[in-house]
């Protein structure tokens, strides 16, 4: 299937989203922080990224909007996953170039459609 990178803070999501994911055949790699991320992706070459907004430091709307305004990451979608579930939330993702919104706490079947919608 896809490969995907999750960004989350929360060891217990990263682990969650992971178990989601590895059960629809993707290969994951997950990373705890945005720290370095953008060298990460590089390094990682994923077909989509799966990220958490609430973090400490450069938050999930901030990471996003620095990976699309690079050009070598620019064409990888990026998934939110969020306990921010407003429409205003949802539209300032899309603002930062989010390609889905998914709100926690979510169902497995939940995670799989959205990312099924953003690898188009």
């Amino acid at each position: 299937m896809s490969k995907i990178v999750v960004v989350d803070d929360s060891k217990a999501e990263l682990q969650l989203i992971e178990s989601y994911l590895k059960s629809a055949q993707h290969t994951v790699v997950t990373f705890p922080n945005t720290e370095n991320l953008e060298e990460n992706v590089l390094r990682e070459s994923p077909d989509l990224i799966v990220m958490d907004v609430v973090m400490p430091g450069r938050n999930g709307f901030q990471a996003c909007r620095d990976l699309k305004n690079d050009a070598r990451l620019t064409r990888i979608p990026i998934l939110l996953c969020t306990s921010k579930g407003q429409e205003s939330d949802k539209f300032w993702g899309q603002q930062q170039g989010a390609s889905g919104h998914v709100v926690k706490p979510f169902k497995s079947e939940e995670l799989l459609q959205a990312v099924k919608r953003a690898l188009g």
